[in-house]
């Protein structure tokens, strides 16, 4: 793993996971994931990992043109590095979740390492009044589905989106095999260093969430990539602040946001983005480690930079 001389935030600000339901302050519509990154941004994130949604149901949506509502606006207020998903919303295909990157041609996409169960069938059972029909079923409909990133889909999108426009990848892993798909490309040249290696703690279907998995997964990336990588933790719900903590510690970089949790602390909502960017910024502080700005982080995960973009 690079030693890392400053920690880069990644916020990601309303993914495809939770619904409207869940929360009142999960960002939706252009405006509002416009002022949730910037937001973010503001509270010390470097990089913003972004979705789209259907602003009327909140249901995920791969319309570009919703991507390009928000994403000039983003860029015209801050200087943070736009990374948009490929991974998209359950059910979606790889040509729809590959069509906002294309439109964008971003600095930065995620790309999932493996298909995977993603089961998030439990989150329906502790609702009951939905706000929109989609919800419940959405939700219950995880334990027959599955994400699909085979490695011929892997390949087309490292070959359409990173070698066509020059866009670097935040390689999510969600288990240990996945590190050994990653390191798979890499040995191919299809990939080249440094890689940003996202780890993923506590989906269902995916790696759990004790410390002990972390170790595992840094032990193993460590083995695979050596000084060719740079690692961050992103994890779910309840794990999200401690074990970002444990990675920071370790000398790894950290990713929060309202789509990998809703919450900034026991049984409190975070009402922004920006409440846990502030969270994780000042435990960061605490322990005497420094925040990436968004120019050390392009030059961290050598970037193309943001003047090489679509939008």
């Amino acid at each position: 793993m690079q030693s890392s001389p400053k920690v880069i935030i990644t916020c990601a600000v309303t993914g495809s996971v939770h619904t409207p339901t869940m929360s009142p302050y999960l960002p939706i519509t252009p405006t509002e994931i416009v002022d949730a990154a910037v937001g973010a941004a503001e509270a010390g994130a470097s990089v913003i990992h972004l979705h789209a949604r259907d602003p009327e149901t909140g249901k995920p949506s791969p319309d570009p043109r919703l991507f390009m509502d928000f994403l000039p606006r983003i860029k015209q207020q801050t200087d943070a590095v736009m990374n948009i998903s490929t991974g998209g919303g359950l059910g979606m295909t790889l040509e729809s979740r590959l069509e906002a990157a294309h439109a964008a041609k971003p600095e930065l996409c995620s790309l999932n390492m493996g298909s995977m169960n993603f089961v998030l069938s439990q989150a329906a059972m502790k609702q009951s009044n939905w706000k929109y029909d989609w919800e419940k079923p959405y939700l219950e409909g995880t334990r027959q589905g599955i994400v699909s990133n085979t490695f011929d889909q892997i390949e087309r999108v490292i070959v359409e989106v990173g070698h066509a426009y020059g866009t670097k990848f935040e390689c999510e892993c969600y288990d240990v095999g996945h590190l050994y798909a990653l390191a798979h490309f890499l040995d191919r040249k299809l990939l080249t260093p440094p890689l940003f290696v996202q780890t993923v703690f506590g989906i269902l279907g995916g790696i759990g969430p004790d410390p002990e998995d972390m170790m595992h997964m840094r032990r193993t990336a460590d083995r695979l990539f050596g000084k060719d990588y740079l690692w961050s933790i992103l994890a779910a719900g309840k794990h999200q602040m401690g074990l970002c903590t444990m990675g920071a510690i370790m000398g790894g970089n950290v990713r929060v946001g309202l789509e990998d949790s809703l919450y900034v602390g026991k049984g409190q909502l975070a009402k922004s983005n920006a409440d846990q960017v502030a969270k994780i910024k000042r435990i960061l502080g605490e322990l005497s480690l420094e925040v990436a700005t968004p120019a050390e982080a392009r030059d961290m995960l050598k970037l193309k930079g943001g003047n090489e973009v679509g939008f």
